[in-house]
């Protein structure tokens, strides 16, 4: 990001998505001293409140005072992450501003990192479709303020998740993702703001969902 694009955001705002369950829940900050954030447990109405919501919630900001959108990208439900994520997608090509997609636990590691100050790996893992897991495994770097993805998100059998744990050649805390995310909407507005201070800027196009099974039902 050029000097005067960062100067441009000064005082703006950025604003996050969470829908990967069947809560929806909304952050908006402008990193200042300034941030609020709310969780509905909308059910299958998710889809059809969610715009309801946004512009209800953005008061009494306005689009215009936003520099970026984030959304939860994922794993979680097949339905709640596609609505996210389109609607952070439609947002970001309205407004000409970037769309940083964070994964579902990518956020949960880091709201736990936040509640300590020192370095740690981390496992998080999350019930998945047809008996399997969704894990990964992060090292929160604290004299940098940063989540180290050690290894990414995918798709494990509980016995393969086992064994790469009995593997794995540091100690780590293992955390189980299973209800309540919503309430990380928090960690993807600031994992996000942590890539925007770098000077990414990514284009709304780049915002892809992270589904991890195919969605034979509704997770």
């Amino acid at each position: 990001m050029t000097t005067e694009l960062k100067d441009l955001a000064i005082n703006k705002y950025a604003l996050a998505l969470h829908t990967t369950t069947p809560e929806l829940g909304l952050a908006i900050s402008n990193f200042a001293g300034e941030t609020r954030s709310q969780v509905w447990n909308l059910g299958r109405d998710l889809s059809s409140l969610v715009h309801q919501y946004l512009i209800e919630f953005i008061k009494p900001q306005t689009w215009a005072d936003l520099s970026f959108i984030a959304v939860a990208k994922g794993p979680g439900g097949f339905t709640g992450t596609r609505i996210g994520v389109v609607t952070a997608r439609t947002l970001g090509q309205q407004l000409d501003i970037p769309v940083f997609a964070i994964s579902t636990l990518a956020a949960v590691a880091w709201a736990e990192a936040g509640k300590s100050q020192n370095p740690k790996t981390i496992a998080v893992e999350m019930p998945a479709q047809r008996g399997q897991n969704f894990a990964a495994i992060y090292q929160f770097e604290s004299d940098a303020s940063k989540l180290k993805v050690c290894l990414s998100d995918r798709v494990f059998t509980p016995e393969a998740w086992q064994e790469t744990l009995a593997n794995w050649n540091t100690n780590y805390q293992l955390i189980q993702a299973q209800s309540g995310l919503a309430t990380t909407v928090t960690s993807i507005l600031e994992l996000a703001n942590l890539d925007w201070q770098e000077g990414k800027f990514p284009n709304w196009s780049e915002a892809l969902p992270y589904y991890g099974q195919h969605p034979v039902q509704d997770a």
